[in-house]
């Protein structure tokens, strides 16, 4: 299940606003966000890698440009989020009494934002091991609601509701 093209539209909308949320709360000039490079794909333009059946997104970090011994290079990376439309229509599909898309991958965008500018500013390394990163989940998902508490509305506070420490989203019974 792939997302149509009026969702690709709402995905690039939320992660314009999310962009703007990130900077805002994390004091960022503009332009500055640019300076943390990502890119952000939907599952079919994804390589097999990036696909991954436990969660909405999935981030992935890619070295380039760099030859072997190459000395005073810098670190040349990007980051990509892999968008799993699968998942994300099915949480839609399952709790669609109550969850809709655009205030999701407005949550979505803005979670896998505050992960990118953590990481690149070296907050916490990318490959931390497994009980670390857990931990930073709890943090991204702290952050990502008090970055979108001032926004929300009833739909997107019903999403953060989800996202509160009560339960998850993908623990929603059909």
């Amino acid at each position: 299940m792939y997302f149509s093209p009026e969702q690709i539209s709402l995905a690039d909308r939320a992660f314009v606003r999310a962009e703007a949320l990130a900077s805002g709360y994390f004091r960022l000039g503009p332009g500055a966000l640019k300076a943390h490079r990502y890119d952000v794909r939907t599952k079919a333009y994804l390589k097999e890698h990036e696909v991954q059946g436990q969660a909405f997104a999935h981030l992935c970090k890619y070295e380039y440009g760099k030859e072997t011994g190459d000395v005073g290079s810098g670190d040349r990376h990007f980051y990509r989020i892999c968008l799993q439309d699968d998942r994300i229509l099915d949480a839609v599909k399952r709790a669609h009494s109550f969850i809709r898309l655009s205030p999701l991958l407005l949550y979505i965008a803005t979670h896998e934002l505050v992960h990118v500018i953590r990481f690149d500013e070296g907050v916490i390394p990318f490959d931390a091991p497994c009980e670390v990163k857990e931990e930073e989940e709890e943090t991204v998902h702290q952050i990502t609601r008090r970055m979108l508490q001032p926004a929300a509305n009833p739909e997107l506070g019903l999403v953060l509701d989800c996202f509160s420490d009560r339960y998850r989203i993908g623990d929603l019974d059909q």
